[in-house]
């Protein structure tokens, strides 16, 4: 009995197996043959296919753009970041012996690491080597200018250096102070909000993206209404029906990003040439960075998402009210 139920499960493996291996082989050469049918067809449309990959690729390339700005300008910041620098302007009538010794007080402080005194007559001195403007100085009553204390703190939050500046404005020899960094705060507060500004527009554009495609991939099944359903009348599955149309937004969604990582990269490639020459006469080793082969690849990959994301959408609503009557 039991080598006659060997026999029999032993006999029925094979056909089982074979019909999985055909069913695999089936669903792959569908696959293959829909992919290359629906880029045929793409293609065969010229015209009307480059303008909706343009469409997309402008759609991508804008926020992608402006995000390569932002890191570029977020690039320079920290090439022009230096250390703190608290310039303490002291009352008019501030002797010189005391703004020294007030120097040297604050130099002993714990949140400071030096300062340095800068005497009112030196200070005209350069002003005036540096603005030409020697016969207005000779002019002058007397010196306009204060002493100036030039103080360095210690490495420290934004908050812990205002203050700072807040506690030596307080002190009656002081009649102002400067906090140096004060443009480099105002700088990382504008740049976060061009991020916040470039993600809101990038989700937009993206969702206006998945949104062009459905329409694409609407107007596609629409002019494939009657193969639709003879497919289906034949005992076709809605995944049959739904593989080349799918592949149909693969392609546009994948042209769209390669046009994207294209206008990108053109774009770096106008500019590099007078940013750099910018940078060159402030004598800056700044340079214009674009899109690596990485990030490029990305873009690519994040545009075929897209063109799936508005195909699969666009099937799931409309290839249900597609039934043979």
């Amino acid at each position: 009995m039991s080598r006659k139920t060997a026999k029999s499960t032993g006999g029925n493996a094979r056909p089982r197996t074979i019909r999985w291996v055909a069913r695999w082989r089936g669903w792959r050469r569908h696959h293959s043959q829909s992919a290359a049918d629906s880029l045929a067809k793409v293609v065969s449309q010229p015209v009307s296919s480059c303008m909706t990959w343009l469409v997309i690729g402008i759609a991508i390339a804008l926020p992608t753009g402006l995000w390569v700005v932002l890191g570029n300008v977020s690039q320079l910041g920290e090439q022009l970041e230096r250390p703190a620098q608290l310039s303490l302007f002291l009352q008019a009538e501030q002797p010189v012996d005391e703004a020294r010794s007030l120097a040297l007080a604050l130099s002993q402080r714990e949140n400071i690491q030096s300062t340095e005194f800068v005497d009112r007559d030196d200070a005209l001195a350069e002003f005036v080597e540096r603005s030409g403007m020697g016969e207005l100085a000779k002019g002058l009553p007397q010196n306009p200018l204060p002493h100036l204390l030039l103080v360095v703190p210690v490495p420290a939050s934004p908050e812990a250096l205002s203050e700072l500046r807040q506690n030596l404005e307080s002190l009656p020899e002081v009649e102002e102070a400067l906090l140096d960094t004060l443009w480099l705060q105002r700088l990382q507060s504008l740049m976060t909000l061009g991020r916040r500004a470039v993600q809101l527009l990038a989700v937009l554009l993206l969702a206006a993206v998945v949104l062009v495609l459905g329409n694409t991939i609407r107007l596609a099944i629409e002019s494939r209404r009657d193969e639709i359903i003879i497919v289906k009348l034949v005992g076709g599955s809605d995944a049959f029906v739904r593989r080349p149309l799918l592949y149909t937004g693969l392609w546009f969604g994948l042209g769209g990003g390669a046009v994207g990582a294209i206008l990108v990269a053109l774009g770096t490639f106008l500019l590099a040439s007078p940013v750099n020459a910018l940078s060159a006469a402030y004598q800056s080793s700044f340079t214009l960075q674009g899109l690596g082969l990485v990030d490029s690849l990305q873009l690519v990959l994040l545009g075929a998402f897209l063109g799936l994301a508005g195909a699969w959408l666009a099937v799931a609503r409309h290839l249900k009210a597609i039934e043979p009557r």
